[in-house]
């Protein structure tokens, strides 16, 4: 966890404003009925400057999180993209964690969204590695939870929803009660799906895994990134369901996410993760690190320039 310090400005609505009155009024709709989808997104230092990785990839999963939901958001791809570019420029900080969301603002109370405007967000703040810095060498402790992974005919998992990750706060409050870094969440008929806010990825006799959407994961950009380096890498890979038991057998088993970056398991439930060394993560988690600081040419059409001039208020 992290906290948050304060930076320059936050995007309202169509225009940065000083962070201190980024505000919303307390009867937000979204505040009391979980109305509300986000994105979590960064920008990184590379030789050329601030750059966002897969900036695109990001604004279109929080458009089709709206599509889901039924919310129509009242700014367009562009126009969510430029206000990322301008916030990080804004800021001045190259390094950071975006949020955009978008929500149902103060109107009508009740159950039915449609009553109330969509209002829209971006804020960034510094974030290091949301596992720890150390446990990117070391590797976190993890268990498996009590709490199934909400079902996509309960809530769509494919959205990136608010009311989803109610479910991973319960499960991440009792992993950290039992003594764990983090938790991993099985599905309805108890299959591996992901952790609270992460991909989770085996390696097992030289071949990476990770589970289908068809599981109930959320589609992570990280994730995807992950996949296509691996084949770029002639590693060998499949999506392909795996059981609580094939996590303790696992060679390597390791977290994939924008907030955490690659972090290996060194443990589940107790039992450590094959020999403690990461060989395959390491390699997958060096290869990460080249495209999101603008080190591998291959990766340069992932990254998306910030000026280093600011932006003019509205």
């Amino acid at each position: 966890m992290v906290q948050v310090r304060p930076l320059k400005s936050i995007w309202m609505n169509g225009r940065l404003v000083p962070w201190a009155e980024a505000n919303v009024h307390v009867l937000t709709h979204g505040l009391h009925y979980g109305y509300a989808i986000f994105e979590g997104i960064r920008s990184n230092a590379t030789d050329s400057g601030p750059a966002i990785f897969r900036l695109r990839d990001h604004i279109d999963r929080f458009i089709n999180s709206a599509k889901i939901y039924r919310m129509g958001l009242p700014f367009s791809r562009e126009e969510l993209e430029r206000a990322c570019v301008d916030l990080v420029a804004d800021n001045g900080i190259p390094e950071v964690y975006i949020r955009p969301i978008a929500y149902s603002g103060a109107g009508e109370m009740g159950l039915d969204p449609t009553k109330c405007g969509i209002q829209v967000a971006i804020a960034a703040w510094v974030w290091g590695a949301y596992l720890g810095e150390e446990n990117l060498t070391r590797g976190v402790r993890a268990m498996v939870s009590s709490w199934t992974r909400i079902d996509s005919r309960s809530l769509p998992p494919q959205a990136k929803c608010a009311a989803n990750y109610a479910n991973s706060g319960l499960a991440k409050m009792e992993a950290t009660a039992a003594g764990y870094d983090e938790p991993i969440l099985l599905n309805s008929v108890g299959m591996v799906t992901e952790g609270p806010g992460e991909n989770v990825f085996r390696v097992k006799n030289g071949v990476i895994s990770t589970p289908p959407a068809s599981s109930g994961i959320l589609r992570g950009i990280t994730r995807d990134s992950i996949v296509r380096i691996a084949k770029d890498e002639g590693l060998a890979f499949e999506r392909s369901d795996f059981s609580r038991e094939e996590l303790f057998t696992a060679d390597e088993l390791f977290f994939a996410g924008t907030a955490a970056g690659i972090t290996p398991i060194r443990e589940v439930d107790g039992r450590p993760i094959g020999t403690g060394k990461y060989p395959t993560t390491y390699r997958l988690q060096q290869r990460y690190q080249d495209a999101i600081h603008g080190r591998a040419a291959a990766y340069l059409h992932w990254l998306t320039p910030v000026p280093t001039s600011r932006p003019v208020r509205a």
